[in-house]
């Protein structure tokens, strides 16, 4: 990208090749395999056989689901589209003499789509409404045509309703001091909100905010942004994965990896669903990554460091607000302890 650096590239583990026997009979062949790959390619699998032990058969295995058994030490070649995105783990078990034994590699699966990158000049700012400069913003979205919206800092964070035409705060509910306020999200009449390190969100009546209950987090996780689709709650916790959970239990169901085509995209914070994709803050970047809920491939990158200097503080202010308002069919976007917030629309 021309003016923010989006696609940090992550470290990748070295390859390991090893296997769990002391005589160092067998290793994973690795004159064929990458580090990288995508997922229109193929991996060919086999055995290094140094002392050409007679192998009677090779079971391999990505990230602990089966990918198929060779007889003897065939060579297994693997089509990649169905794999998740990201490290594969890969081992194989040999089964020689009466006995079997592990070897492991590894190597990174990224996405074959370049994302499209939408500058200031591929959207349009509609309008520039007034934003509270003392909200903390972590969760950003639009009910019956109101505008809800989670704060945080310890001591600082509500649960608000905002008028967003004036900017003016029209209902707000405290949080505990001891919790840290982060996404939130409406779904079947119940408003959702996530606390960062506490691991213990909340459950709102979406009309009176009278709370209902809590849950605890589904793993030891933190909780970052929070929207849904029609069936999924959709979590994420500041890395590069995000969860989809089931509404009633809030335990997960499945997750990605957001991937673009060179690497992982870490720090993924405020979500919102917009037909059909997840739209993503990323942590102290002036942008957004537009993400395939399916696969987790990054298809655009939405690059807002334009509004950054509208705004009073631009050097300490973070983006971070999305929501989409289906009246209107456009998107808001504001940021923590920002002055403003602005509708806008891609061209």
């Amino acid at each position: 990208m021309k003016k923010i650096n989006l696609l940090i590239i992550t470290s990748l583990s070295a390859l390991l090749y090893s296997c769990g026997n002391t005589e160092n009979l067998f290793s994973i062949a690795s004159k064929d395999l990458k580090q990288v790959y995508k997922p229109n390619e193929s991996v060919n699998l086999s055995i290094e056989n140094t002392e050409n032990t007679p192998i009677d058969s090779v079971v391999y295995y990505a990230n602990d689901v089966k990918l198929g058994t060779t007889e003897n030490n065939k060579t297994l070649n693997f089509k990649l589209a169905n794999l998740q995105l990201g490290i594969q783990d890969i081992k194989a078990v040999v089964y020689y003499e009466g006995q079997n034994v592990e070897c492991l590699t590894s190597f990174e699966l990224v996405s074959n789509i370049t994302p499209k990158l939408y500058e200031t000049k591929d959207y349009t700012i509609l309008n520039t409404y007034n934003h509270d400069l003392n909200a903390y913003t972590q969760g950003l979205e639009f009910h019956k045509g109101i505008l809800l919206e989670g704060t945080g800092q310890n001591g600082e964070s509500t649960l608000r309703k905002t008028d967003y035409k004036t900017g003016k705060v029209t209902k707000s509910i405290p949080l505990s001091p001891d919790y840290f306020g982060e996404g939130i999200t409406v779904f079947n009449g119940k408003i959702y909100q996530l606390t960062w390190k506490n691991k213990v969100g909340f459950i709102y009546n979406a009309d009176t905010f009278v709370q209902e209950k809590t849950f605890n987090y589904f793993a030891d996780i933190e909780g970052w942004g929070l929207t849904h689709n029609d069936k999924h709650l959709i979590m994420s916790d500041g890395t590069s994965k995000i969860y989809f959970l089931d509404p009633a239990t809030q335990k997960m169901v499945r997750s990605i990896n957001v991937y673009s085509d060179t690497n992982a995209i870490p720090e993924l914070n405020e979500l919102e669903w917009i037909d059909g994709k997840i739209w993503a803050n990323i942590y102290q970047k002036d942008a957004v990554a537009i993400i395939n809920p399916e696969n987790g491939a990054v298809e655009a990158v939405i690059d807002f460091s334009n509004l950054k200097s509208k705004i009073t503080n631009p050097e300490k202010d973070v983006l971070n607000g999305i929501a989409y308002n289906p009246a209107t069919k456009t998107v808001f976007i504001t940021g923590k302890n920002w002055e403003k917030m602005f509708e806008i629309k891609l061209k």
